[in-house]
């Protein structure tokens, strides 16, 4: 059988045929990256090769509201138009965990028209990835994805806590790189590599990271839109993972005070279709000037992007100095203290780390955005400033420091809006909109502790 990339809806038959699934999971993740969709059984989905769900369902806030009024609505039709969604044959993946043979397809939506809805995730990257193509461009991606795992707690006003391990202690120390304390949580872990396996995710190493019960995981470099939903695939299965673990897995930027915050860090490259090889690297090994041009538009945009790359208001939190995220747009090589690192690597590899992204970002949105800002660059030509070959923290903020202050940047970059699609960055501004204004209806103990009878 012809491998997944490549499978026709014939041959997903005979793979649902070989694995005996009776029910399918039929999702297309939302702008937050949670699995929209509906179960179907077996026979309905052969019959259906597809379903309908309403447009707004992939654009509303991570609390379930949609905007009232306004700009929203001239995109999405104030009458809930439906969506068509379509099965991607090559994204069906077993549900290891599931009691009955189970399997889960992810879906494109489409217009009655048969045109993408511009506005979903998946939509957004497969139109970044078509403008690399018709540049005769591989783009190549390689995310590094951390996370916490934390205890159990069904009371959003207590903190969160590291969780138990196998010893029967919580962590309270720094144990980055410490392989006993990944050992802490090997029942877990194995099962986590167990799914990971059954659904042919193609994970890479598993680490400590700085935080405690902070790990990380690296993927294998491959395309973006197939990397993108294996790491959506991922969030949801190291979240089962934990919950039979009775504990809880968060891709929170920053879920712990005092703790370091979660990343994903996306390392970037682009082969040219034609000799195969990194345009990054001229044919004497040296950088080559589409390498600095690259850098230059990461530079330029990655502020006006950030309210895609930071989501939350929470992930702004994890923005600041010292705290092993960065603060910046300077680039520099082997050099953490920057937003945009070039690791030491053979010309081959040579490739670019965006170090600004954070665990909360949806991964289909994070990488439309970051290669648009490639894109941009080695187009329009733009280079970058010196490399910063020193401490970058040093240096000024150059990032804003609020998701307010971030969605006015989006609004007003029409560069990045032309090649992620307006109406998607109308779409995606209001319904941040609508989240910023629920979270400025909560008072914070902060408030409470500093001000109740101080000012």
């Amino acid at each position: 059988m012809a491998s997944k990339a490549d499978f026709t809806f014939h041959e997903l038959e005979q793979w649902l045929d070989q694995h005996r699934v009776t029910e399918i999971e039929c999702l297309v993740p939302d702008l937050t990256g949670v699995a929209r969709g509906k179960i179907l059984p077996r026979e309905k989905f052969t019959e259906d090769r597809g379903m309908r769900l309403p447009e707004a369902v992939v654009a509303m806030g991570v609390t379930g509201e949609f905007p009232e009024e306004g700009p929203y609505y001239d995109v999405i039709s104030p009458t809930d138009h439906d969506m068509h969604l379509r099965p991607d044959p090559a994204t069906v993946r077993l549900v290891p965990w599931a009691t009955d043979p189970t399997a889960q397809v992810l879906h494109d939506c489409y217009d009655r028209e048969g045109k993408l809805v511009p506005f979903a995730p998946r939509s957004v990257l497969r139109r970044v990835c078509d403008l690399f193509d018709a540049e005769g461009w591989d783009p190549v991606v390689a995310p590094e994805l951390e996370f916490y795992l934390v205890a159990r707690n069904t009371d959003p006003d207590m903190p969160l806590k590291p969780p138990i391990g196998r010893s029967g202690r919580a962590e309270t120390s720094r144990q980055a790189y410490s392989i006993d304390a990944v050992n802490e949580f090997d029942p877990l872990f194995e099962d986590v590599y167990d799914y990971c396996n059954k659904m042919e995710l193609n994970v890479d190493t598993l680490i400590h990271e700085i935080g405690a019960g902070q790990m990380e995981i690296n993927f294998f470099h491959a395309h973006p839109l197939g990397l993108a939903d294996e790491v959506f695939f991922f969030k949801r299965t190291v979240r089962e993972a934990a919950l039979r673990h009775d504990m809880f897995a968060t891709f929170m930027a920053k879920p712990i005070a005092g703790e370091p915050g979660s990343a994903m860090h996306i390392h970037q490259s682009v082969v040219s279709k034609a000799t195969g090889k990194n345009i990054f690297s001229n044919e004497d090994g040296s950088p080559s000037q589409e390498f600095y041009w690259y850098i230059g538009g990461l530079q330029k945009y990655i502020p006006a992007a950030m309210a895609l790359f930071a989501p939350y208001v929470n992930s702004y939190r994890r923005l600041s100095r010292h705290t092993a995220a960065p603060i910046n747009i300077q680039w520099g090589t082997d050099n953490r203290t920057v937003g945009i690192r070039s690791p030491v690597a053979s010309p081959a590899a040579r490739r670019i780390e965006n170090r600004v992204i954070g665990a909360d970002a949806n991964p289909y949105v994070a990488l439309a955005a970051t290669l648009a800002c490639g894109y941009l660059g080695i187009k329009n030509k733009i280079q970058p400033t010196p490399e910063c070959k020193g401490d970058a923290y040093l240096g000024d903020y150059q990032l804003p420091r609020s998701l307010g202050e971030a969605l006015q940047l989006l609004r007003d970059e029409k560069d990045l809006a032309s090649v992620l699609g307006e109406s998607f960055v109308t779409v995606y501004t209001e319904v941040k909109e609508i989240e910023y204004a629920e979270f400025m209806k909560v008072i914070s103990p902060w408030e409470r502790e500093h001000l109740l009878l101080h000012v």
